[in-house]
């Protein structure tokens, strides 16, 4: 059953998930607020996109533009959090900005969002709030633990958070995806396989948004784990195969 359509923020909205997300959820007839660094100069081209510049990375600034953010759309009442990024290697090779970094990035800035508009969402008494970890945050792996502390940590933020919030009608929902194809591989030194069943599509992660919002009233999407039909890793121009 389709749910009345709705104001809803979308976080890392120029491109790979987020930008999926918004495009999808524009096509469900969504008004979407697109946060990204890129604001104006990315995103969706739609009368019910509405850009804004941000740089989530920026804590020191974020809790003034987020007060300001929650004033120009006290009606907002879905979250999707799809900013992130990635960083892998033995610990030794992490410097403590950098590890500082990740952490902000991946955990604590979407934190800050959620504290920032949870106050209005709860008086509106129905509400999504939807998380994009990682299967990181289902195990840990070599060369991994900063990045998989991140997504540790919004894990046990979305459980604690769900109890928190069922008695305000809110929705909380955590997707895990595995290796998805987008630009966030572009800096690193593996990304998936070249066959089709070597990675998920951005799109995949989206429709998934979109059934965790389209549900029932009073069933929730807890956590949904989505995964490659093989998990192929492509490094240095080799393939390495596991289960």
């Amino acid at each position: 059953m389709t749910q009345k359509k709705r104001k809803i923020i979308v976080t890392g909205a120029s491109s790979g998930i987020g930008l999926a997300v918004c495009e999808h959820l524009l096509t469900d007839g969504h008004e979407v607020i697109g946060l990204s660094r890129r604001g104006e100069q990315a995103g969706p081209h739609h009368p019910n996109f509405h850009p804004e510049s941000i740089n989530l990375a920026n804590l020191d600034a974020l809790p003034h533009y987020l007060d300001d953010l929650k004033n120009k759309h006290p009606d907002t009442n879905g979250i999707i959090c799809g900013a992130g990024s990635g960083a892998f290697g033995s610990l030794e090779e992490f410097s403590y900005s950098q590890i500082r970094e990740l952490i902000e990035l991946n955990f604590t800035s979407q934190a800050y969002i959620t504290r920032a508009f949870l106050p209005n969402i709860k008086k509106q008494g129905f509400g999504n709030l939807v998380y994009i970890g990682s299967e990181a945050a289902l195990r840990g792996g070599s060369h991994g633990a900063i990045y998989s502390a991140s997504k540790f940590a919004l894990r046990g933020f979305t459980q604690a958070l769900r109890q928190e919030c069922a008695k305000n009608g809110i929705r909380i929902t955590l997707i895990n995806p595995g290796m998805v194809q987008t630009p966030f591989f572009n800096d690193l030194d593996f990304s998936p396989g070249p066959e089709s069943d070597n990675f998920i599509l951005a799109e995949d992660v989206a429709d998934t948004v979109l059934l965790a919002l389209n549900s029932r009233r009073g069933t929730v999407m807890d956590e949904i784990n989505l995964s490659p039909q093989k998990r192929v890793i492509q490094k240095n121009g080799l393939d390495k195969s596991g289960s």
